[in-house]
């Protein structure tokens, strides 16, 4: 997302946020809010808030005045810009300066201008029209998965106490009281009321992994905090009671009033600075790339045609409005249109199947996916951890063991993990546990991914202190000093950390995952208001706790599915690397030799690069850790994905090629995802991965079709114009072919693709385009010579005189060729009898067709200059047009084996 140092600078200038007030528009910047920030009172009255919250009235006002909080880059553009973008289009320029020439070199015909201004309205109402209905539905599925906040508010008379209810974070305003917890995004800039053991992480501004302590006054960081950053040098980061939109809540509580919203955040001044500027995608840059290839190809060909057509027949005039017509039809004024419309159309079909696409451009990512990392648990296990069995060091069951899980899981304030969730529904009627509802939270030490742990202190009124603490066994071990036996506390000697890691294996081994637990006493003496994470030191440790995560039925076949189609599935996890293996064995994935997070901190990128492609286990990560190995994958060619649902994921959902988390994630991940599963489920992102691949590969059916066609017809131009006396076209008729050409392809967004193009991974080879528009273009371009000499040995169509007759049994014949190579192309199969295209495409290109034909004896065609064929001609034409598809599915095949490539 956004990253800026920790010791960014205040922007230039104060922001200046909008407060509705009764005697009229106040103001308020949120430096002055910084400024004040250590007065609650000041604070409250500034922004005109309530302890205890604003009426539903006065929120409603203060959203009407405003608007929503939402940043630059979260907004859909207006409407009018949605349409002034579709004519800013380079292939638009192109059509309307060539109307504009055509204008002015032929006043006394506006029928070229007309149909150009008709082509160039069609490009631009349809893509508008297609973008704006994208954008709106787009909103839609993205309301599907709304993050919300919870908030105070009180209804009338105002004295009413607030009361808790869930709201749309693009619906808070400035004065609402927000309640934070463990795995809540923080939803604007706010100011902290109280709070209790609040670590936020600003990762995504700072760039820093490690959460900070976040409280509602100054004082508390003078105690609890020595390296609290305070005076002249501090940020507005580091401001200690203040939390910043786009940040998240990583354990403990708080109580804040909202200072400021959307665009006039801190995360907002961010965001308008950089709104547009996403890196581009490998679709972006080819699809950019063939564009301009294209009208490169236009800038040197008309200039040829122009030439020949000028010294061959001596009417420079008419030869410039002929290559003026060639550019027309050399322009794909229509590819922006397909492009949106076959992503729109994807994006509405992945919704069905319970995907949802908050970015467009990433369905082709997800449809290029080779690599998907995911973590198993939710994935590969039933997300529905069970404590099996509660243990001594001697591995006996022990109660008192279970108690001091309890404890820990009970009073700590993070998010609760499936660990805790097992603890406590274990726990829950046990007899044992109604005797620890006499202790009562002093501290906690949240949980971290460098730690691994979890502490809280608690007491029982009698002065003494304890710390109960749990943890993954290596990093347990490490700060245990002593052991609970049952004779009695024994001193953790080598012989004993060596037995406590073989037992913790065995249960590995059997599929558990096992977390220790150890405490530490303090006496009246040794007890503090406040304790931190170096009291976790000199801890005796209890015993086990042993958890049972079963796999998914369906998670083998779904893996199997993936693999069938190319998805290499690779596991990140922060868990245990025998019970992840374990597992994954379980489910049929190849585990090999399981690489953990300190083999991966001691190598180099160029290291990690050379392991990570054969490593299908990756074991004890970080987030760190994880955004590495899926870089280092990128690094290799990959196009990775990656799975996340968690805080700790957020870092790897922004480096994957594709980020996709499920809509029960943590805030923090949902908005870091480019797509949003309704349901966790491997079999789900199979349907997403295949519906990527389809958008895509309609896609490139019209960029091939429209660059082959293209060159075949340029090709077919120059003959034409160095060897006949008259015009192959006028350019009328150039321009209703291309007119009716662009219009054929409009179906294609509704056009399916052959199960074996699904089966791989489809990545933009951008040489391939070129290759393949020299190899299949100048089929075309044989049969429009056979077609020139139909009509000119054949027909007599060989003079001045007679010119229109040979136009017109070109038209024809260039009209259903270019339609007919919609059928060839789409498919690597014999077309029609092999692979049928959708109903859609066959009803569309069918018309266009028979209204092909039709114009040389309409009035029209009379119009225009064509005049009608004999019906001796039609013959000619089927054997033509039967001789095109034999000879370009010939030739297809044999361009896919030459160059092993799929069209």
């Amino acid at each position: 997302m956004f990253k800026t140092s920790s010791t960014r600078r205040w922007p230039t200038g104060p922001r200046r946020i909008t407060v509705p007030a009764k005697d009229g528009a106040r103001t308020l910047s949120l430096r002055a809010a910084l400024e004040a920030h250590n007065d609650i009172r000041a604070t409250l009255l500034t922004v005109r808030a309530n302890a205890e919250g604003l009426t539903e009235t006065e929120a409603r006002l203060r959203l009407a005045e405003t608007g929503p909080n939402e940043t630059a880059h979260e907004r859909a553009p207006h409407w009018s810009r949605q349409l002034l973008g579709a004519c800013r289009n380079p292939f638009i320029i192109v059509l309307a300066l060539l109307a504009g020439i055509s204008l002015v070199l032929d006043s006394g015909d506006l029928k070229a201008p007309i149909i150009i201004g008709t082509m160039i309205l069609l490009s631009v109402v349809l893509r508008f029209w297609q973008e704006y209905r994208s954008s709106r539905a787009a909103e839609a599925l993205q309301a599907m998965v709304t993050t919300t906040a919870t908030v105070l508010r009180r209804a009338l008379p105002r004295d009413c106490p607030g009361i808790l209810r869930e709201v749309s974070i693009r619906e808070l305003v400035v004065g609402d009281i927000v309640q934070l917890g463990a795995g809540d995004m923080i939803p604007a800039d706010v100011r902290l009321l109280d709070s209790k053991d609040l670590f936020v992480s600003q990762a995504v501004l700072t760039g820093e992994s490690i959460p900070v302590e976040k409280y509602d006054t100054l004082g508390a960081v003078a105690e609890k905090s020595a390296t609290a950053r305070t005076g002249p040098d501090a940020g507005p980061l580091d401001v200690s009671n203040i939390c910043f939109m786009g940040t998240n809540v990583v354990s403990g509580q708080g109580r804040a009033v909202v200072v400021a919203t959307g665009r006039h955040t801190y995360f907002g001044s961010l965001s308008k600075a950089i709104v547009g500027q996403r890196a581009e995608t490998s679709f972006d840059k080819g699809v950019r790339s063939v564009s301009f290839l294209l009208i490169r190809f236009m800038l040197v060909m008309v200039p040829i045609v122009f030439a020949i057509n000028g010294l061959v027949k001596g009417d420079w005039l008419e030869a410039l409005l002929f290559s003026l017509s060639v550019a027309v039809g050399l322009t794909p004024e229509m590819l922006p249109l397909v492009v949106t419309a076959n992503l729109a159309k994807g994006a509405v079909a992945m919704s069905k199947r319970k995907v949802i696409v908050k970015r467009l451009n990433a369905i082709q990512n997800f449809g290029a996916m080779d690599v998907l990392c995911t973590d198993k648990t939710g994935t590969l296990t039933q997300d529905k951890v069970i404590l099996e069995n509660h243990l001594d060091i001697a591995g006996r069951r022990d109660d008192r063991v279970l108690e001091l899980a309890w404890l820990n899981s009970a009073h700590q304030t993070g998010v609760k993990n499936l660990l805790d969730v097992a603890v406590l529904d274990y726990a829950r009627g046990h007899a044992g546990i109604e005797r620890q509802a006499q202790y009562h939270k002093i501290d906690e030490m949240p949980f971290d991914f460098v730690r691994r742990r979890l502490s809280v202190v608690v007491g029982n009124g009698d002065g003494r202190h304890l710390l109960v603490c749990k943890g993954a066994v290596e990093e347990m071990l490490s700060i245990s000093s002593q052991v609970m036996t049952p004779t009695g506390v024994e001193p953790l000697d080598d012989m004993r950390r060596h037995d406590v890691a073989a037992r913790a294996h065995d249960l590995n081994q059997d599929g558990f995952r096992v977390v220790l637990v150890g405490t530490r006493a303090f006496d009246v003496a040794e007890t503090k208001d406040a304790y931190g994470v170096a009291d976790e030191a000199g801890l005796t440790l209890f015993g086990y706790l042993a958890f049972l995560d079963p796999p998914k039925d369906s998670a083998a076949t779904a893996i199997e599915a993936l693999r069938r189609h190319g998805v290499a599935v690779k596991i990140l996890t922060g868990d245990n690397a025998v019970v992840t293996a374990k597992i994954c064995r379980e489910v049929g994935l190849d585990v090999g030799e399981p690489l953990l997070g300190r083999d991966i901190a001691a190598l180099d990128d160029a290291a990690l690069r050379a392991v990570v492609g054969k490593t299908v286990v990756f074991a004890k990560l970080s987030p760190l850790d994880k955004a590495r190995i899926i870089r280092a994958l990128q690094a290799l060619g990959h196009t990775v994905g990656f799975l996340g649902d968690g805080i700790n994921d957020a870092p790897g959902l922004r480096d994957a090629d594709v980020g996709i988390s499920v809509d029960s994630a943590a805030d923090i991940a949902k908005e870091s995802a480019d797509i949003i599963l309704l349901e966790k489920s491997l079999m789900v992102l199979e349907d997403g991965v295949l519906c990527g691949r389809a958008t895509f590969g309609n896609i490139i059916k019209y960029i091939k079709m429209t660059a082959s066609s293209n060159f075949g017809n340029v090709f077919s131009v120059l003959v034409a114009s160095a060897f006949l006396p008259f015009l192959p076209m006028l350019p009328i008729h150039l321009l209703i072919q291309n007119l009716c050409y662009d219009v054929s392809q409009l179906s294609l967004p509704w056009d399916g693709m052959d199960e074996e193009y699904l089966e791989k991974p489809r990545k933009w080879y951008a040489g391939d385009i070129a290759r393949f528009m020299v190899s299949i273009g100048p089929i075309s371009s044989i049969f429009d010579i056979t077609t020139f000499c139909l009509m000119w040995f054949i027909f007599s169509a060989n003079t001045v005189a007679d010119q229109s007759l040979f136009q017109s049994g070109w038209f024809i014949e260039g009209l259903l060729s270019q339609t007919l190579i919609v059928h060839m192309i789409r498919t690597r199969k014999i077309p029609f009898f092999q692979s049928t295209a959708a109903l859609p495409v066959l009803v569309l290109t069918g018309i266009i067709i028979a209204f092909g034909i039709y114009v040389p004896f309409s009035p029209l065609g009379a119009a225009v200059g064509l005049q009608p064929l004999p019906w001796s001609y039609f013959p000619w034409l089927v054997a033509t047009l039967l001789g095109y598809c034999v000879l370009t599915q010939l030739i297809k095949t044999l361009y896919i084996r030459r160059f092993k490539a799929w069209l």
